[in-house]
């Protein structure tokens, strides 16, 4: 295997299922699945190995005790699951377009990180989707989209182009900076060793950035594929969105910029290097 795609989830398994079913499809085919599951009940494992039969890749099933938001820490324990020196990174609520990943290992580069997009869709067109809706790809044709429900945004849509001319146009001019997303990321496994991983003091709000800033103070540089690398984020609730859980990871990436931090203490390794 090259890639391994390391991605979250909690409690939502049916948007879990249309995920791996859209990384079935993929023209790319030298990968595995490592779900890093921050707590979900039975229902998300009865998800994963009803599937598991079903789908021409290796899924690992990461899992630990349900005890509040702690997705750093079952992220740092996928990436030491993961089995490939290439780590691509979503997330359990975003299905990837057939390209994904075959854009991600053509566009890798030593030394560097991978900046992808994304399309938020409304609930009522997350629910509408089906399997064969994925399986077909219709959910990447702009005009379907529109017809169930997505709102008409010319420059937010164009990501779903599939010139690679225009794509690399609006990767070049887009004032958007490519930053670290957790739902469409890569690099290499020894440059997340490297910087120890994510730090597991941060809650939900920022936790994504803050590594990213890490890799960034490391000299790896971010390469933008935005329009490039597509996939369509499921839309869902936010309950652990909590004020003070955002200030307290706003300070730590505060630190990071003003100190210009690489490492982490609260990381992969808990000591100081």
């Amino acid at each position: 295997m090259k890639i391994s795609v390391i991605f979250t989830t909690y409690n939502h398994p049916l948007w879990l299922e249309k995920v791996l079913w859209g990384f079935s499809i993929q023209t790319f085919k030298d990968f595995e699945v490592v779900i890093a599951d921050d707590g979900s009940d039975e229902k998300t494992a009865e998800i994963i190995e009803n599937i598991k039969p079903k789908v021409d890749y290796p899924i690992q099933h990461i899992w630990h005790e349900d005890d509040g938001f702690r997705k750093c820490d079952i992220l740092n324990k996928a990436i030491m699951a993961s089995k490939t020196d290439y780590l691509v990174f979503t997330d359990g609520d975003c299905i990837p377009r057939s390209d994904f990943l075959a854009t991600h290992f053509n566009r890798r580069k030593p030394n560097h990180f991978l900046s992808g997009g994304l399309i938020r869709l409304p609930m009522d067109l997350s629910n509408k989707i089906s399997k064969n809706d994925i399986l077909d790809q219709k959910i990447f044709n702009k005009s379907w989209l529109i017809k169930n429900g997505l709102k008409k945004d010319f420059f937010k849509n164009l990501k779903l182009t599939k010139n690679s001319s225009v794509a690399n146009f609006m990767n070049n001019i887009t004032p958007t900076n490519p930053s670290w997303n957790g739902h469409n990321a890569s690099t290499w496994k020894e440059t997340v060793l490297a910087i120890n991983g994510f730090d597991e003091r941060m809650q939900y709000g920022g936790q994504d950035r803050e590594f990213g800033e890490r890799l960034v103070n490391f000299g790896i540089k971010p390469i933008q594929i935005r329009y490039s690398a597509i996939c369509l984020h499921l839309d869902h609730s936010r309950g652990y969105a909590k004020k003070e859980s955002i200030q307290k990871n706003r300070n730590i990436r505060k630190e990071t910029r003003q100190e210009k931090k690489v490492w982490t203490a609260h990381g992969i390794k808990k000591e100081e290097k």
